[in-house]
């Protein structure tokens, strides 16, 4: 017996040192510092294509050369599902608007086709993933209405689960606000929040996760469904897009942030006492004091610390920082950084939080920033990549 104790205990010995370095090895490559970063754009009237990748290296900020992966019709918005599988991508092209779902192959990055339905909208401008990653939600601009489409288990997508349009009051900008443009869309704890430039308001969706459906929200509902009016804005703040802060401890309230693209504003929400989002509050600026030529407010972000917030200006072409009180989400200005080109109608912030990049749409690059992790401020790093159009960065972690 004791032979063979000694037996086993020099057998654990001699493996121990390669299961060891086997873990090792495993762990050595890139992830979590190397990425793949999916380029959404639009391609009528420009050289595009269609979708983009490049590596990023989240360490150096090192940015590879362009390379296409798919050829595309308008690929406007972008998406890799959680299980990084799959990618979905909005071809905003009017009345022939469609949704294209694509495998993405784990080796080079390249995009195969898997199927392409209409989006059930004109425009559509904005895609997200609900919690359980089974179903895909869009926004479409020009026709002002949502739909929710299954993800089937090959990365498919099937028929419809949901098809709501938007309604409501519109807003006094005769040319932006003759009617409903849903631009912003996502599921956050059973509720479908949608932003409408036309309407003033985040509208809001009771969200069945089992059955992928919308419905009006209840007045005292299910403990998962919590309390839920509409956010209505001030008069010509034509809603955009929205941030929504994390609540990893629970001392902390969630906060939503709703930028304004008409009057280039911020609006801060709090929390009810039921813990639903209350009414809208206040208000801050975007653009500096003085300023009066034309400009429409475009993206906005929160950092990954949750300490600061981000903005972008197509007009005044400025990302606009502000730092984020942790406990009452009041936004303080702290700086306005030159986009580095012309039009920068998105930006993304890297998995790590070390680097933004905006994409100028006008001028066809991503500028790079290092982001200060002390006050937020942002430096141009000298990264520069040319893109024919960007309008949308997806990351995915190199394995």
């Amino acid at each position: 017996m004791k032979s063979l104790r000694s037996f086993l205990a020099a057998a654990i010995l001699a493996i121990a040192p390669s299961l060891l370095f086997a873990g090792r090895e495993k762990a050595k490559p890139t992830r979590g510092k190397e990425y793949r970063a999916y380029v959404g754009n639009y391609t009528t009237r420009t050289d595009s294509k269609g979708i983009y990748e490049f590596r990023f290296d989240s360490e150096t900020g090192k940015m590879s050369m362009l390379e296409l992966v798919a050829e595309s019709k308008d690929p406007s918005w972008v998406v890799v599902h959680p299980n990084g599988r799959y990618l979905y991508a909005t071809n905003e092209h009017g009345k022939d608007s469609t949704i294209s779902a694509f495998a993405i192959e784990p080796k080079t990055g390249k995009l195969t086709l898997l199927n392409q339905i209409p989006a059930l909208g004109e425009d559509p401008c904005h895609l997200s993933f609900d919690r359980t990653g089974k179903f895909l939600l869009t926004a479409n601009y020009t026709s002002g209405n949502v739909a929710v489409f299954p993800i089937l288990p090959d990365g498919k997508l099937g028929e419809h689960t949901a098809l709501e349009k938007d309604a409501g009051t519109l807003g006094p900008n005769k040319e932006r606000q003759e009617a409903p443009h849903a631009h912003w869309i996502r599921e956050h704890g059973n509720t479908v929040f949608v932003a409408d430039l036309g309407l003033d308001r985040v509208l809001v969706y009771a969200f069945d996760p089992l059955n992928g459906t919308l419905g009006p929200m209840p007045e005292a509902g299910p403990k998962n469904i919590r309390p839920q009016e509409p956010i209505v804005l001030s008069a010509g703040t034509g809603p955009r897009h929205v941030a929504i802060s994390s609540a990893g401890n629970r001392n902390f309230m969630r906060f939503m942030y709703i930028l304004g693209e008409l009057d280039s504003s911020v609006t801060v929400v709090g929390t009810t006492k039921e813990g639903g989002f209350a009414g809208a509050g206040k208000k801050v600026a975007m653009l500096p004091t003085g300023f009066s030529g034309r400009n429409d407010a475009a993206e906005i972000e929160i950092h990954p610390s949750g300490k600061f917030l981000y903005a972008s200006n197509r007009g005044h072409d400025s990302i606009v920082v502000y730092s984020i009180d942790p406990n009452r989400g009041r936004l303080t200005p702290v700086a306005d950084v030159s986009s580095g080109g012309t039009e920068p109608r998105h930006f993304a912030i890297d998995p790590s939080g070390k680097f933004l990049l905006a994409e100028n749409q006008n001028s066809n690059t991503i500028v790079e920033f290092r982001i200060d992790p002390v006050n937020g401020k942002l430096t141009p790093t000298g990264e520069t990549l040319s893109v024919p159009s960007p309008v949308c960065i997806a990351f995915l972690p190199v394995d």
